[in-house]
Order: C-alpha cells, then sequence, then structure tokens
C-alpha cells in the first residue's frame, strides 16, 4: 500500500533503506524520547526494518521528489502487539517520527491525518489513539494538530526497549471527532 499526502509519499519499508533510516535513527535525540534506542549500525537498521518496521500499515515517510524515507508513521490496529493495552477491538494507535533535520516543519501531522484517514475510511476503526512520553513535547504538538484529545495519563510504565519507567500520557481521537473535525475544515 502507498499513500501519498501533499509533501509525502508514504510507502513500506525495504531493506535497502537501511542507510537511511540509519542516518536519522542514530541520533540520540530520535529515538530515546519515542522508547526505542538509538541505531549503532546499518546492519541494526536493516534488523529492525525486517523484525519491526516490516509490518502491515508501518510506513516509510518519503519525500514526494525524493527516494530515502526521512522518518516512519504506523498504525497499529487490534490484535497487533502492544505496550500500552489502549487497543480495543476496533481501535488503533498510531506511532511517527521524523529525523532531526525535518523537525517543525509539519510533515509528521501531515502523514498521521492520512493514517487517521486511512484508519477510519478505509479499515473502519472507531478510535484511534495516541500514546507519547512525559517530555516528548514534539509529539504531544503533534497529536494535538491532528485532532487527538487527551485521555489520561500512566506512571511508572515500563519502557520495554530501554528497560525504564517512564510516564506515557494517552490521547485519542473517535470516528466522530475526526468526521467533525474535517467537516469544520471544509
Amino acid at each position: 500500500m502507498i499513500l501519498r499526502t501533499k509533501r509525502l509519499l508514504l510507502r513500506p519499508w525495504e531493506p535497502e533503506d537501511a542507510p537511511a533510516l540509519y542516518r536519522y535513527a542514530s541520533d540520540p535525540r530520535v529515538g530515546p524520547i519515542a522508547g526505542w534506542p538509538s541505531h549503532v549500525s546499518v546492519e541494526d537498521s536493516r534488523r529492525v526494518i525486517r523484525e519491526v518496521l516490516s509490518v502491515p500499515e508501518t510506513y516509510a515517510l518519503i519525500l514526494r521528489g525524493e527516494t530515502e524515507p526521512v522518518g516512519c508513521a504506523g498504525l497499529m490496529t487490534a490484535g497487533a502487539t502492544n505496550d500500552s493495552g489502549s487497543i480495543g477491538p476496533n481501535d488503533g494507535e498510531v506511532g511517527y517520527w521524523i529525523g532531526v533535520p525535518y523537525w517543525g516543519q509539519g510533515l509528521v501531522p501531515e502523514a498521521v491525518r492520512e493514517l487517521l484517514r486511512r484508519g477510519f475510511e478505509n479499515l473502519g476503526l472507531a478510535k484511534i489513539w495516541c500514546v507519547y512520553y512525559d517530555g516528548n513535547d514534539r509529539s504531544k504538538r503533534a497529536a494535538q494538530k491532528c485532532g487527538f484529545r487527551y485521555h489520561h495519563t500512566e506512571r511508572q510504565k515500563l519502557c520495554p526497549l530501554l528497560g525504564q519507567r517512564r510516564t506515557e500520557h494517552f490521547s485519542c481521537i473517535t470516528r466522530e471527532e475526526w468526521q467533525q473535525d474535517n467537516l469544520q475544515k471544509v
């Protein structure tokens, strides 16, 4: 599946994306705030593509007219493994990150809005969650720009990939809220 926005192409990850993934995922400002360790080599990135990113509804973010990924966005649906425990039978959870050179350009909200559209219109989801760790203000702002509403906070949650306990903030948007938000923008 390939999705398109005004400035982005969202496509499945490919093994050949490993060098570009490593370029951005090795930056310590990217992964740890999102709950995963910085990549340590191109081979590490290749393994992550193979074992983590090669699942349905997980997309490499490519700037239109370019060929290499600059970030990632995905939509995990019911039945998928999830650490937050928030996914109900008709729910999804969105996750995202983007390389530091692309911070502050509105690319993540653009990608997430397309995933919301796909989740509600094509996958028939009733609610989509967004979870971010305390201190990840960029992720919080991206979620707010996309219409997610604060739901609750859980403290001392295990961040399994880093072996730490952290505070997680949960926000969500229902299909009805998303439809209403889109009607107001027309």
